[in-house]
């Protein structure tokens, strides 16, 4: 058995991914920063409960003749985009980039990195607790 069979494992995974891709897409929006007509975005807000519900509802038919057809088994998706469609400063050259709002969401961002890694950390050090290793 590995880690990435228990759920909780699995969705911290899944949340430290986010967080990743969603360092990529803020980072982009600084970089254009300058670039006439760029809009910039971010990621959906990782729901973890919406996570936890799917992972738990994963049940697949087992075949167990020649003749039957396995189920297919139902993923998330990579985190989808979101353009902001009202930002609240737009320079004149269509720019809609607030470095001031970037910066914040970089920081939310590095602290969710954190708080996951953290997380993350101490579900291991309970599970090398309860086999007696640590």
């Amino acid at each position: 058995m590995s880690l990435d069979d228990l759920t909780l494992f699995n969705a911290v995974k899944k949340r430290l991914a986010w967080v990743s891709q969603r360092q990529e897409v803020l980072s982009q929006n600084v970089a254009n920063a300058d670039t006439p007509e760029f809009k910039a975005s971010d990621l959906r807000p990782f729901e973890f409960r919406e996570i936890l519900r799917r992972e738990s509802m994963q049940i697949n038919m087992d075949v167990s003749g020649e003749g039957h057809m396995g189920g297919q088994r139902r993923r998330i998706r990579d985190f989808s985009e979101e353009v902001t469609r009202m930002p609240y400063e737009t320079a004149p050259g269509g720019n809609s980039v607030v470095l001031e709002e970037q910066v914040q969401k970089l920081n939310e961002t590095a602290i969710s990195h954190k708080f996951t890694s953290e997380i993350y950390r101490k579900h291991l050090s309970m599970l090398k607790m309860a086999l007696g290793r640590g």
